[in-house]
């Protein structure tokens, strides 16, 4: 639990050292070069997920609630949804448009639907953890980088390509939970 709790310490910190302490980061650029301080966060992170899913896989911890028998269902769609928006800034259609933060929204759709079928303390640490990240992160950038300038909405092509792309995405996920995971459907 101690490794999951330092790697989520590091990924919130290092994603929030820009805004609350530019100055260190700008000195990090000034003395090592953009490019460098820039992968000595990348680094970091990386370094913050290793922590994150040895700690998680290793953590034997009590459950804490009682995961509804409904969960798996919404759980299902959510994650649907997630993806969709961890996409949609990407994408070239009307859909760019809707939403000031589509990854970390789709960061706190993954956290809320995980913490469905996930009972156990440490996805609570884990998923809670993401889930406030993602919602202080948004909490910041609105304070800091001021007002949204919403990009301009492209043609409907590009929205019928994001939404295909993002049903690709989930299937490719889906196998993939299942391979390495627990069987992320009903039956």
């Amino acid at each position: 639990m101690t490794l999951l709790a330092l790697g989520l310490i590091l990924w919130i910190g290092a994603h929030a050292l820009k805004r609350l302490a530019p100055t260190m980061r700008a000195n990090m650029n000034a003395k090592l070069g953009e490019g460098p301080a820039k992968g000595i966060i990348a680094g970091i992170l990386v370094l913050s997920v290793v922590l994150m899913v040895i700690g998680y896989r290793g953590a034997d911890t009590p459950d804490v609630y009682v995961v509804p028998g409904w969960g798996l269902h919404l759980n299902n769609l959510l994650m649907l949804a997630a993806v969709a928006l961890l996409g949609m800034g990407s994408s070239k259609g009307r859909a760019r448009s809707w939403l000031r933060h589509p990854m970390l929204s789709g960061v706190m759709v993954w956290a809320l639907a995980h913490l469905l079928v996930n009972s156990d303390l440490a996805s609570v640490v884990l998923f809670g953890g993401l889930l406030f990240w993602s919602v202080g992160q948004m909490v910041l950038i609105n304070h800091y980088a001021g007002p949204w300038e919403r990009p301009e909405p492209g043609p409907a092509k590009g929205d019928v390509r994001w939404l295909i792309i993002s049903l690709v995405v989930f299937g490719v996920i889906a196998g993939l939970h299942s391979l390495l995971g627990p069987w992320p459907f009903p039956g």
